[in-house]
Order: C-alpha cells, then sequence, then structure tokens
C-alpha cells in the first residue's frame, strides 16, 4: 500500500513537471495561500474596506495598468491599488481567433473555480474569454488569463509579485461571499479626448457600446449588470420576459429608464469629443508594433535588458515576451 502511494505521489509529480508548471504540487497549495500584505490590508480598513468585502477589477491597455476597486462602508466601489501591467499583446481591439495573439477586451465575470494555482506563469486567473456574446459571435481562443511573469500571447501579465498580491485580493472576496468578481476590459481609459484619436478605428462602434458599462462605473460606483442582446452588450437594462436567451436576436422590451447622470456622463463626453475632433488640434492614435508594456517595464527593459527583467518578474525567470516590439512602443499617457 505504501509503494502504491508513493508511486501515484511520484506520478502526479511527473505530470506536473511535464505540464510546465512554475512549482510543484507540493508547493502550489503555499504559494495559492499566501494572504494579503499587511501593508494593503491596513490601506484597505483606512478606505472603510475588509478583505472579504467584494471587488471589481478594470483593465486598460494603452495605459497597461489594472485597477482592483472594493465595496466600501458605503456600498459604493473605491479604488483601491492600480497595478502596473508588465505585458499584453495584441494591438487595441478585441480577441476574435485562437491564435491572433489579442488579449481580450469585454467584460467577463471570474468565479471561484477560474482561480489557477498550479499556473505555468506563477498565479493566474481565467477571465472566461468568450463569453457569451463572445462566443455567439464566433469568437474563437481559450485560457486567456491574468498571470504572471512578463509574458503574453493573449493574456495580461502582472510579475509574480503582482499576480500574487491580486490573487490574494480575489480569493479572499470569493472566500467572503462573492460569487463572481467583474471584469471589465478596456482599450484605455475612455475619456473624450482618448475617444476622438480613436474615432476613425474600425472597432470605434465596439469601443461606443463598452462605453456604456465604461460610463455607469465611472457614475455610479457600481458594477453594471451585464446582458447581451443584439449583438451587443446591454448595460442595467431589466427586460419584461425575462433575460434574453440568444445575443445576437434584437433586444426585447425592457421595463427600465436609463439613469439621467449616467446619459448626461455619455452626452457630455460626445459632445466633448465632437468639439476636439472639429478643432484643428491634431489627434492621432498610438500604432502598436505587439502590445504594450508598463513605462516603469519599460524603462528597465532598456536599461537592464530582458534576462535581468524576466529575473525580476518571474521567480522561474520566464522570457520576457517580444522585448523588441515592447521597445518600440513607446507609447506615453498624453501624446
Amino acid at each position: 500500500m505504501i509503494s502504491m502511494l508513493l508511486r501515484l505521489v511520484s506520478l502526479a509529480l511527473l505530470a506536473a513537471l511535464v505540464s510546465g508548471c512554475v512549482s510543484s504540487v507540493l508547493n502550489v497549495d503555499k504559494k495559492a495561500a499566501q494572504p494579503i500584505p499587511t501593508r494593503l490590508v491596513n490601506e484597505m480598513g483606512g478606505k472603510g474596506m475588509s478583505p472579504t468585502d467584494p471587488i471589481l477589477v478594470r483593465i486598460f491597455k494603452q495605459e497597461s495598468e489594472l485597477e482592483i476597486w472594493k465595496r466600501d462602508q458605503t456600498g459604493r466601489y473605491a479604488l483601491l491599488k492600480t497595478y502596473p501591467m508588465c505585458r499584453w499583446s495584441g494591438k487595441l481591439g478585441p480577441k476574435t481567433r485562437e491564435g491572433d495573439r489579442q488579449a481580450p477586451e469585454g467584460f467577463y465575470h471570474v468565479s471561484a473555480g477560474m482561480l489557477n494555482p498550479n499556473s505555468q506563469y506563477y498565479l493566474s486567473f481565467n477571465l472566461g474569454y468568450p463569453n457569451r456574446l463572445e462566443d455567439a459571435l464566433g469568437y474563437t481562443g481559450d485560457a486567456l488569463m491574468v498571470h504572471g511573469a512578463c509574458s503574453s500571447s493573449g493574456c495580461y501579465a502582472l510579475t509574480d509579485e503582482g499576480v500574487a498580491e491580486i490573487y490574494a485580493v480575489a480569493r479572499e472576496a470569493l472566500e467572503g461571499g462573492q460569487r463572481v468578481i467583474q471584469v471589465q476590459a478596456f482599450p484605455f481609459r475612455m475619456t473624450p479626448e482618448n475617444m476622438a484619436k480613436n474615432r476613425g478605428d474600425p472597432n470605434f462602434e465596439f469601443w461606443m457600446n463598452l462605453k456604456g458599462g465604461y460610463d455607469i462605473f465611472e457614475v455610479t460606483r457600481r458594477p453594471p449588470k451585464v446582458s447581451y442582446c443584439g449583438g451587443r452588450y446591454v448595460f442595467d437594462a431589466r427586460f419584461k420576459d425575462g433575460e434574453p436567451a440568444d445575443p445576437l436576436a434584437a433586444c426585447p422590451p425592457t421595463v427600465t429608464a436609463k439613469n439621467p447622470a449616467v446619459a448626461s456622463r455619455a452626452e457630455a463626453d460626445w459632445l466633448a469629443m465632437e468639439q476636439l475632433l472639429s478643432a484643428s488640434t491634431t489627434l492621432s492614435a498610438h500604432a502598436y508594433v505587439d502590445g504594450g508594456m508598463h513605462p516603469y517595464f519599460r524603462e528597465l527593459l532598456g536599461r537592464i535588458g530582458p534576462e535581468a527583467l524576466s529575473k525580476r518578474t518571474s521567480v522561474s525567470s520566464v522570457p520576457v515576451s517580444r522585448p523588441e516590439a515592447a521597445l518600440a512602443d513607446t507609447h506615453v499617457e498624453g501624446e
């Protein structure tokens, strides 16, 4: 019996190594059970939050940032922390097919079962791409993650240290009773300036659809309710006959009115965008070689090189993906 147990353990260890896991199964539980850092718990307390309060995640490609928002004592969500992203791949725009190197854009919902303690990139959580709308549109691809290291082929990489902290915050919220964590992934912060710069992009109509959810959160500081119909996202709508079954079918009648404050915000942003477009100021969208990297990491990459950066961002020294492309992307907020 003992020899059989030893054999089973040996086979499990071998399977883990063959699968490319960063850590053996013996320390996976320890890695995934790391507590939220004391300093961050103290910050939560100072903002009227507890570790088990629900969270929301926002991702911005152009700025290469991931935000963790947490519900406070008022019932609204407040910004807890912003994390610089080390690497994302592709360009601005949604992911539509397997192998396009695109990091997804859209609204996703992460449950406890989507946390991955045995990731090849230290720790990770699955975004749930394709969501129901993307699946109906025929978009392909899977295992699109937020993970560690500084390597991306359609995922969002935040270094091992960064993802360990995010993983712990998400784990505590889910164990505290939150059913799913809403993740909002955007091409950029949806300001009138950024919308104006990208007015001629083929994805502009899609981005305007995403902006509906962005505006709701900006105004109300609560996660919008997400529905799918008419081949698009529909936010904060209650339908007369229940949730639409077919994401591509025409939207059924609703029994809710638009939030006046949100509608006013959307109208003001549109007018501001139109004014920018009609002014003589030159507006140009940034062209990406292949994805982006936060300026903090780009400066490090240029100064110490890819090998040294891989050691700083990954306990197993996962190579930085396409370092030449990361250095060629010189986008700076405000350009």
